[in-house]
């Protein structure tokens, strides 16, 4: 007798895993592949992150912590944000996460019931809808276009037949870049707050900024779940390390179910993300090595027939429209990977109802990648767009 499988684990997959899985075999069987597929800065944890983590070995038994996370670190995050924003923030309501997935999956799990519904702007990032309904959570797409810059607004709430349980923000968005600015957090943050609607603010890319800083909804209220992590500004992705800040109603749900989910988040990546706060200079200079990537590919990208472009404000991605050269994504990645070794991510990763149409670059990695990437783009495309469809 066949043993039963959760109908919980049957969520898609989350796809650009699957891309960096065909991408790393073709490279173990000699092929070269250039890594536009995945949100991973090409550059290492900052010097004193790395200083921090080997002080930490010699002088610290690496165990467990306090579910809610290390106090001189959780202060030092509350100190962040007053120093970036202007908030002040008590550091009670910080909780230390393993990664932003840590969580986001403790923000669901304390705020929403099995049934309720949570909108969130498509395209958007696929983890987010599939987590809500590994959780019995329904996701509710808002179908963003480029003229709302790919970002929810009150608008595309309002055509909903009733108010979602939930709205999950991203700013910068992931996969199109895009932000918003204090005029829009404001309108949304008042409309949430006027309907019941509890957001959910995934400020990760906070830091990643080309046009304006990011806006952080705690500068409008103290009621938002704000999500951020050490891996994308700070360089530090395989540390596992993020946080969140909450509302107080959810401090003591949040800490029993982490202390249930994950005991608590891993102690020498605390010990050593203190020390990340401290490293600007370096860090700045890993986004002006993104800043110099983006302005090659937007500039580089056109030449290949791919000129409808998010315009990437934030983040290392851009959202690419392919609608004149595709209607598969999926195939379309397949043979850019076979073909010419650019591994890139298809848009129904993001967007299922209308990503077929649409790629995901990122630009994380190094800037000779990007050229080489480009160049191999422009060669192959009018080559091959007579037989794309």
């Amino acid at each position: 007798m066949a043993l039963k499988v959760a109908a919980r684990g049957k969520v898609p997959p989350f796809i650009v895993m699957d891309v960096m899985r065909a991408a790393n075999e073709r490279e173990a069987a000699g092929g070269d592949v250039l890594h536009l597929e995945v949100g991973q800065p090409g550059t290492p944890a900052p010097d004193g992150v790395l200083d921090a983590a080997r002080r930490g070995l010699d002088e610290h038994l690496i165990g467990y912590t306090d579910a809610m996370g290390l106090p001189g670190l959780r202060r030092r995050i509350a100190r962040h944000y007053g120093e970036w924003y202007g908030c002040e923030l008590d550091p009670q309501r910080v909780m230390v996460t393993t990664g932003s997935s840590g969580g986001f999956l403790l923000a669901f799990l304390s705020a929403f019931e099995p049934g309720d519904r949570v909108a969130l702007a498509a395209p958007g990032y696929p983890a987010y809808r599939n987590i809500l309904s590994s959780l019995g959570v329904e996701p509710v797409l808002l179908p963003a276009e480029a003229e709302h810059r790919f970002q929810p607004t009150p608008d595309l709430l309002d055509r909903l037949p009733a108010p979602p349980a939930g709205l999950i923000l991203a700013s910068p968005s992931n996969p199109a870049g895009t932000m918003v600015g204090e005029a829009e957090m404001r309108a949304l943050v008042d409309y949430c707050e006027a309907a019941g609607i509890r957001l959910i603010s995934d400020e990760i890319y906070h830091g990643i900024c080309y046009a304006q800083p990011g806006v952080t909804a705690l500068s409008f209220t103290d009621k938002a779940v704000v999500i951020n992590s050490f891996s994308k500004y700070f360089s530090m992705t395989g540390w596992r390390l993020g946080w969140m800040v909450l509302p107080d109603e959810l401090l003591r749900p949040v800490e029993c179910l982490a202390q249930n989910l994950f005991i608590s988040p891993p102690c020498l990546s605390q010990l050593a993300g203190e020390a990340a706060f401290d490293c600007g200079e370096q860090l700045d200079g890993y986004v002006a090595a993104y800043a110099r990537n983006r302005a090659l590919l937007l500039e580089e990208l056109p030449k290949a027939g791919l000129n409808r472009l998010a315009p990437a404000d934030g983040a290392f991605y851009i959202y690419a429209d392919v609608t004149a050269l595709t209607n598969d994504s999926e195939d379309f990645c397949r043979r850019m990977l076979a073909e010419i070794g650019v591994a890139a991510t298809p848009g129904v990763d993001f967007d299922p109802e209308r990503g077929h149409h649409f790629l995901r670059f990122s630009f994380a990695g190094r800037e000779a990648e990007m050229a080489e990437a480009a160049r191999r783009l422009q060669a192959w495309i009018p080559r091959a767009e007579s037989f794309m469809f």
